[in-house]
């Protein structure tokens, strides 16, 4: 009963502009795919390709992300892959209608296309890019989200801020070591959605308050947190979500 009345409480005002503000979300993701039209796998921008050894692929049986841009991109790509799949389980679950209102529905359907044409976009990249060599593409993850109820709302938007926050720390991480103009204009592009995702679960959970730029995310600089690969992936495996077993080893 308290839920609905913290709904109520929400204002019209309110409800428009956070659904404008994923509207401005969905312009940068447009955006983004059209940079991919522009791009060819024989033009890398200025970049440098990683040594041969160094490409994404298969290492004493075990896939291992790479190094250099395509193995910064192929992090990206595995981040994309979990943040896609949550919430595809989020918007399928036969309890989604009930466990949330109309306004919560929209925007979780809205980062759920997001994160879709994010995680699409770079298996179209990195294939691209390695278009004689599939093997190097890393595979479709396997998830288990455990005891996660997916129809406890407090629940599942604590699992989407964790994994929002994450993203945005982790593009803001790993811009340092692209080479590639153009990668690295399609990351900044990326980053600037997740953080809308971020701000926009944040305001979810605490209306009307400043937790959109909370302490936790924002540093004494006012810029976003940032963390390397490993940090990244360290914090994301202790979450157990991912399943399938992955190194990177040429990662910082």
């Amino acid at each position: 009963m308290r839920k609905k009345v913290e709904v109520k409480e929400v204002s019209q005002g309110n409800q428009n502009s956070r659904r404008n503000f994923l509207k401005m979300s969905g312009l940068a993701v447009a955006s983004t795919g059209l940079i991919l039209t522009g791009c060819s796998s024989d033009d890398d921008g200025g970049g440098s390709p990683p040594e041969d050894n160094q490409l994404p692929g298969v290492r004493n049986g075990v896939f291992d992300l790479g190094g250099g841009d395509l193995g910064i991109l192929t992090y990206a790509y595995a981040l994309e892959q979990l943040e896609a799949d949550f919430y595809t389980r989020v918007v399928n679950s036969n309890t989604f209608g009930s466990t949330f209102n109309n306004e919560e529905q929209q925007i979780l359907e809205d980062l759920y296309n997001h994160e879709v044409i994010h995680r699409e976009f770079f298996r179209t990249a990195i294939s691209g890019a390695l278009q004689d060599s599939p093997e190097r593409v890393l595979p479709d993850l396997q998830f288990d989200y455990g005891n996660l109820n997916f129809s406890d709302r407090m629940s599942v938007l604590t699992t989407a801020k964790a994994l929002e926050d994450t993203g945005v720390s982790a593009y803001n991480g790993a811009g340092q070591y692209i080479n590639t103009p153009d990668y690295l204009v399609i990351a900044g592009k990326i980053v600037s959605v997740e953080a809308r995702h971020a701000a926009a679960i944040r305001d979810l959970l605490n209306p009307g308050s400043a937790d959109f730029a909370g302490n936790d995310i924002v540093d004494a600089n006012g810029l976003d947190v940032s963390q390397m690969p490993s940090q990244i992936i360290s914090a994301v495996s202790d979450l157990n979500f991912i399943q399938t077993d992955f190194t990177a080893m040429y990662l910082p």
